[in-house]
């Protein structure tokens, strides 16, 4: 399906003014392109392009990601791309390594993980190649040594400044000190534009580049009430378009406005990157990649969860020459992009990696469907942060997902998906403000947000006693959602008769490529994610 949509959008938010990207797109196609990589915390699936390419409600119809969508109009808006792991630092560990997040050692966990030297990175091996490498906030983290696949810190182009991650906090106390609303926002754009200046201006002269932009501010926390504070989203125009598991109560829409809001903010740092490329005279010479690291923090089944919501998300790409305006069909793995930039960049594939590049996708003219093959994709989980404050332990987990169908595999049902309770029982909880700021005082692999208060606080009450279960109860060994009845994946029928052949084929294929791909979780004696080093306490969490 081509996007009926080709019109670019000159306005951008705030008193930037990016200038259309109308580029020379019928240029000839660039064969070794720099590489601008833009990969936000927290983003899932959520921007305006996709709010035009789908026919259900959805809040990607009151999200506005003006800069987002010309790249997608530029090149390709990817409908089915999922994280390896909804997880920071195992998902970053398959994208940097091109690996299954459980084939990277300790990158596979976050609360504990380290870097393995002997596993090449894309960053590097991008570098070796002849690029000019860099990199502005967050890249692999928590994890030691930090950043390590992208140089530890030895390509950073930070002295700019920081602000922009806290975007909703540091633009809320500027306005509160009398700065009006449009030059506080500029003041963080200053930070983008300072950080990548001074990596254009540190490249040698005709070096192709390959930048990594990895802003937190998607990560909470935010300022409740940013979202129409700073941007002008009404939560109230949220009402019908959120997905089933989320109570559309006005607290938990605003909330959603406020993640919104950071999307948006997130966006518009876009906007400064692409006009700085654009009067550099690189644009044309750039394939751009916009993505982020699992779904949404602090909502029920989003991030450290296999529902689509927590690791479908965004990924729109443009390669330089390359027919514009498509929708792919094809599953996407995101450790896909790490031989996908290897290849864009003539660097010598290293063994070792289970990804496939996407070159022939983005060099093609088509849309809907292009490789045939590319029609499943697997997603799991080992230890987030809640096993290193019950026993260590993590809570293991792996999907299979299709066009129809997802099959999720829990492979010790006895434990809390999300951490333990804590403080939280049938008579009492903590308050409101301490579950919205304190994400490790009950069920901490839900960050802390007014959405998890929400739902604790009405934990008892009937009428949504069903969310806060969905949120934060134990769930059986299997889960299989037939998504064309159930879309958002809230009806478990992998108990159902008529199911059951599905059920069958699904967990054979998932368990067989597991075993192909070396998956430690069901190789041997299935047992070394519950071992040391991997259920190693760690001091941080505490």
């Amino acid at each position: 399906m081509v996007l009926v949509k080709r019109i670019f959008v000159s306005a951008i938010v705030g008193l930037m003014a990016v200038s259309c990207l109308s580029g020379n797109t019928s240029a000839q196609t660039i064969d070794r392109p720099n590489i601008l990589f833009c990969f936000a915390d927290d983003w899932g699936r959520y921007a305006s392009i996709y709010g035009e390419i789908e026919s259900q409600p959805s809040p990607c119809q009151i999200v506005n990601t003006p800069n987002i969508d010309r790249v997608a109009r530029r090149g390709a808006v990817f409908r089915r791309a999922y994280v390896n792991a909804p997880s920071c630092t195992p998902c970053r560990s398959a994208l940097l390594s091109g690996r299954y997040f459980f084939n990277t050692g300790r990158g596979a966990i976050l609360q504990g993980a380290q870097w393995d030297s002997s596993i090449p990175s894309f960053p590097l091996l991008l570098k070796d190649a002849g690029f000019h490498i860099g990199e502005t906030y967050k890249v692999w983290s928590p994890g030691t040594p930090s950043d390590a696949p992208f140089g530890a810190g030895k390509f950073a182009f930070e002295k700019a400044g920081g602000a922009f991650n806290n975007f909703s906090e540091n633009v809320t106390k500027l306005v509160s000190e009398g700065v009006s609303l449009d030059d506080a926002r500029q003041r963080m754009y200053s930070n983008v534009k300072g950080n990548f200046d001074a990596f254009l201006a540190a490249r040698p002269a005709q070096q192709p580049f390959c930048y990594w932009f990895g802003p937190t501010n998607v990560h909470r926390l935010w300022v409740k009430g940013s979202g129409k504070a700073l941007w002008g989203i009404d939560p109230d125009s949220l009402k019908g378009k959120l997905p089933k598991f989320l109570p559309d109560v006005p607290e938990i829409r605003e909330d959603f406005a406020d993640y919104l809001g950071e999307i948006q903010a997130y966006d518009a740092a876009i906007g400064v990157l692409l006009k700085q490329l654009e009067e550099a005279g690189e644009l044309d010479r750039t394939l751009i990649v916009i993505s982020g690291d699992h779904g949404a923090p602090g909502f029920p089944g989003g991030k450290c969860n296999l529902y689509d919501f927590g690791v479908g998300v965004s990924l729109i790409a443009s390669w330089p020459g390359q027919p514009g305006g498509r929708v792919v069909d094809d599953f996407v793995n995101l450790m896909d992009l790490a031989p996908t930039f290897v290849e864009a960049g003539g660097a010598r594939l290293p063994e070792g990696m289970n990804g496939r590049s996407l070159v022939p996708l983005l060099k093609s003219d088509k849309s809907g469907q292009i490789d045939p093959t590319r029609t499943w994709v697997i997603t799991g989980r080992e230890r987030h942060v809640a096993g290193a404050r019950d026993d260590n332990l993590p809570y293991p987990q792996r999907s299979f997902r299709t066009k129809d169908f997802l099959y999720i595999r829990n492979f010790k049902p006895d434990r809390w998906p999300l951490g333990g309770p804590h403080e939280v029982t049938e008579t009492k909880a903590p308050s409101a403000d301490v579950l919205s700021n304190n994400t490790h005082v009950a069920f901490p692999d839900m960050d802390a947000s007014p959405t998890k208060a929400w739902l604790i606080a009405h934990r008892n009450d009937s009428e949504w006693k069903w969310h806060y279960n969905y949120a934060f109860g134990k769930r059986p060994g299997e889960e299989l959602f037939d998504l064309s009845k159930d879309p958002d994946q809230i009806k478990n029928v992998a108990d159902d008769p008529a199911y059951a052949k599905t059920k069958q084929e699904l967990a054979q294929r998932l368990m067989i490529t597991l075993m192909q791909v070396g998956d430690p979780r069901v190789t041997g004696d299935g047992q070394t994610f519950e071992r040391p080093p991997f259920t190693d306490p760690n001091p941080r969490a505490r």
